[in-house]
């Protein structure tokens, strides 16, 4: 063996010279993938509720705030919270993605109604009202208030004492209307 100076070694002209690393690329990385905990795994599936006597598929996600909801307008005050903080939350969300305009804009923007009908719609609240699909005589879609959301209205003590225009606006605008029991109207 010409050049290699000693057996236990490679020939001189294949070694590695002086400050030249053995290993350029260095230690491969470690791939870590965060593991999935259970948590993440129920709340990506999804289940089948029914919603106004309709089947819905929906996440797992979906379904607690949809039971959230319910619970907040049955008066559960922790309920309450969590619906304003899932409102709040989407807020921020909105206006992350909006385009960027300085605060004397935002302040001088009418309001928008349509926000709050479609928060009424992501929640299962109201749905779209099929008699006026084809109307659509204004800009915003006439909705159908779901009939659990009125019957969690009715049950508060203050629906109590609603009027006859009161009751007839509110069975009106509610899906399956005769399905609930509905106050007698208080005489003025």
């Amino acid at each position: 063996m010409k050049g290699s100076g000693n057996r236990n070694q490679p020939p001189v002209s294949t070694r590695f010279r002086k400050g030249q690393s053995g290993n350029p690329k260095g230690r491969p990385r470690k791939r870590s993938e965060p593991p999935s905990s259970a948590f993440d795994l129920v709340i990506d599936r999804t289940l089948t509720i029914v919603v106004g006597g309709r089947p819905r598929e929906v996440t797992v996600e979906e379904a607690l705030q949809h039971k959230t909801y319910r619970d907040a307008i049955a008066g559960d005050r922790a309920a309450q919270r969590k619906v304003l903080k899932m409102i709040a939350k989407r807020e921020k969300e909105r206006t992350k993605r909006a385009p960027p305009s300085s605060a004397i804009e935002l302040r001088m923007e009418p309001e928008d109604p349509t926000n709050a009908d479609e928060a009424l719609l992501i929640l299962g609240i109201a749905s779209r009202d099929p008699r006026r699909s084809e109307e659509r005589t204004t800009e915003r879609e006439q909705l159908l208030l779901e009939s659990w959301a009125v019957e969690a209205a009715l049950n508060r003590r203050a629906a109590r004492c609603m009027g006859k225009l009161e009751v007839d606006s509110a069975r009106h605008c509610t899906r399956d209307a005769d399905t609930l029991h509905w106050p007698e109207p208080v005489e003025p």
